[in-house]
């Protein structure tokens, strides 16, 4: 049987929700995408690779290399470097790296409510390990968040319902006390389906108000 709400009773229910834990995407919300496909033909483009021959090797072994299973130089050496190259793993690294910049404002939202010990301040990810551990450190992450639910540690994607379930059930919170925040729509639904406050990220003012109506702030 379908229950639906009126407004009212929609808006009372926001009110009643006691936020206690958040959950933050990194790449496209706190910080620029890591190793997503804008990033990836910037450094096509920079060391003049053929695009489809790289797009299909990456597509091959992008679960195992966000999953932790594999490492950044053996992914490196399967979609760049199984030939002789003009430039090394370390200059592809390091382009790879100079590619993250901060999503400034949203940063800061995030460091004032890490501030004030309301929440618990968990990020929920897809990224592989060398990737993740230098916008951690870059970024100072550490200082934001208490846990760290990365694919790489955890060996689970969004959106696989898996990756939710284990969030969840390391941090010890029902779903209705905790809120997801990510900029993709698949990974919001699967969030919501499971019972968490989910939010689309669309702009860092669009999030203070969708944090807002939950009752959520510094």
């Amino acid at each position: 049987m379908t229950i639906k709400l009126d407004l009212s009773a929609r808006v009372i229910l926001i009110a009643l929700a006691n936020i206690r834990a958040i959950f933050w995407d990194v790449g496209g919300v706190l910080l620029s995408n890591g190793w997503d496909r804008a990033q990836r033909q910037r450094a096509l483009q920079h060391f003049h690779l053929d695009e489809l021959d790289f797009e299909d090797r990456h597509e091959m072994l992008v679960s195992s290399f966000e999953r932790g299973k594999i490492t950044l130089q053996d992914y490196l050496q399967r979609t760049v470097f199984y030939r002789p190259r003009p430039f090394t793993p370390d200059d592809f690294t390091q382009f790879i790296y100079s590619l993250s910049q901060p999503c400034q404002e949203t940063l800061d939202l995030a460091r004032s409510l890490a501030g004030s010990c309301r929440y618990l301040m968990s990020t929920l990810n897809n990224e592989s390990a060398e990737l993740n551990q230098y916008r951690i450190q870059k970024y100072g992450l550490r200082d934001v968040f208490d846990v760290f639910v990365s694919s790489c540690y955890v060996g689970l994607r969004k959106p696989e319902e898996g990756i939710y379930r284990l969030a969840l059930e390391i941090t010890q919170h029902s779903p209705e006390e905790c809120c997801f925040v990510d900029d993709r729509p698949l990974n919001v639904d699967t969030a919501a389906h499971l019972g968490m406050h989910a939010i689309r990220v669309e702009s860092p003012q669009q999030l203070r108000a969708e944090f807002e109506k939950l009752g959520v702030a510094a």
